[in-house]
């Protein structure tokens, strides 16, 4: 972990991402904030690497999406907005996973918590939105094949999420006779990382055995809690590279 010293004043620590990028960017927040200067997004990337990001990327945008969620994370941290980096985050996700034929979760859902599937009786899908919005491939590549029951699926959103995303995931959803409130859907309060803490807690409280459990974000940390709380009877599914 790396310490955040601004003016002389600790403001917290953070883990800088493993890519070349990352360092520059923690020292320019840092800067550009110990200068009382404009936050937004452009102190990640150029106006013309943000252009370029609303097209297909080869790798799916791999290290600019870490990046992303390292600069607001840095946000939470310091107390400034990144509403505008959410918003290219999912932006990112929508293109390159509507873009491509040959983007497809089952490819790239794994099994991680144990070597081979074990017998189970039901299944059930933890899907943070906010992180991983591919609506259509959601449904065309697990929903549907695996036949999730909409009672078992749970969503959750904060308030400045659905203020910005709402209109289309439903527009999205709609295509499958479906809304929101289709399934188990928590609006949240606002705070850092309620959504992930609702998730979490609503499979914690489920106390879930025999079970499939697909977990649909990119997030490493919920990633990481989810294998933690899992229990050895239950195939758990997450989202790899």
């Amino acid at each position: 972990m790396t310490k955040i010293s601004i003016e002389y004043k600790f403001r917290g620590s953070i883990e800088i991402p493993d890519n070349i990028y990352a360092k520059d960017i923690f020292f320019r927040v840092k800067q550009a904030y110990a200068n009382h200067e404009k936050m937004s997004i452009n102190i990640v990337f150029s106006p013309n690497k943000q252009k370029s990001l609303k097209s297909y990327t080869k790798g799916g945008a791999e290290d600019e999406l870490i990046n992303l969620d390292f600069y607001m994370e840095l946000g939470e941290i310091l107390g400034f907005k990144t509403d505008d980096a959410l918003k290219l985050k999912n932006s990112i996700f929508m293109t390159n996973d509507n873009a491509h034929s040959n983007f497809n979760i089952t490819k790239r859902v794994k099994l991680v918590n144990k070597k081979k599937k074990s017998k189970t009786k039901k299944s059930y899908m933890f899907w943070d939105i906010e992180n991983f919005s591919s609506i259509s491939s959601i449904f065309s590549d697990l929903i549907e094949p695996f036949n999730i029951e909409d009672e078992n699926i749970y969503l959750a959103a904060n308030p400045d999420s659905l203020y910005l995303f709402k209109a289309e995931w439903e527009a999205n959803l709609y295509d499958y006779q479906k809304t929101l409130n289709s399934f188990n859907f928590t609006r949240c309060d606002h705070g850092k990382d309620v959504a992930d803490d609702v998730l979490l807690e609503q499979f914690k409280s489920m106390k879930l055995k025999n079970s499939d459990v697909y977990m649909m974000t990119f997030d490493r940390e919920l990633k990481e809690r989810f294998i933690e709380a899992t229990d050895d009877s239950c195939n758990l599914f997450i989202m790899g590279k």
